[in-house]
């Protein structure tokens, strides 16, 4: 489904509110950081959002754009989004997409909003040649999980998720010792 149009749920569309799934703009800055922070929290991570508009708006749509976001609106007012970024698959040199973010407002979850965005996530993926999308899940969101396998994701078993932050990352970037 092309950004910009709209969709309806499959099951019964006149119980499902109208949703328009679009790419974002520069006066969407503060619904994404509203929808952002409400993910955080979802997550039990509100305490690390320290980002903000003017940091946002850079990223999205400065000179060099970071990351890029799809919304879902409901009555013109944005309930969903899918910020995502490009990666590169070195084996086949190709793009993949990878998805920073998935958040649906409460209100609206199992109204057909999530796939929306997955499903117009997917079309430009394959629209623009990518080899996959991927995101990561937290292990107790069992919800997301099922969810995600639903639509025919599967679990990575054979790599690791590492992070590299904080003490350890200036360390590193200083030639420091860590440990």
């Amino acid at each position: 489904m092309a950004p910009g149009t709209n969709v309806q749920s499959q099951n019964d569309p006149a119980a499902r509110p109208r949703v328009l799934i679009r790419d974002a703009t520069a006066t969407d800055v503060g619904p994404i950081l509203r929808l952002v922070r409400a993910l955080a929290e979802y997550e039990r991570l509100g305490h690390e959002v320290t980002a903000t508009e003017a940091e946002m708006r850079e990223a999205l749509f400065g000179p060099l754009p970071r990351v890029h976001a799809l919304l879902a609106e409901v009555a013109g007012e944005p309930v969903g989004l899918a910020l995502f970024y490009y990666t590169l698959n070195t084996f086949k040199l190709r793009p993949n997409i990878f998805l920073e973010d998935l958040f649906v407002d409460p209100a609206y979850r199992g109204s057909g909003i999530g796939i929306a965005l997955m499903r117009t996530l997917a079309r430009r993926a394959v629209a623009e040649n990518c080899s996959r999308v991927e995101w990561r899940v937290l292990n107790w969101n069992r919800p997301s999980i099922e969810f995600y396998r639903r639509i025919g994701a599967e679990s990575i078993v054979d790599w690791h998720t590492l992070l590299l932050d904080g003490a350890a990352l200036a360390a590193l970037a200083e030639g420091t010792s860590h440990g």
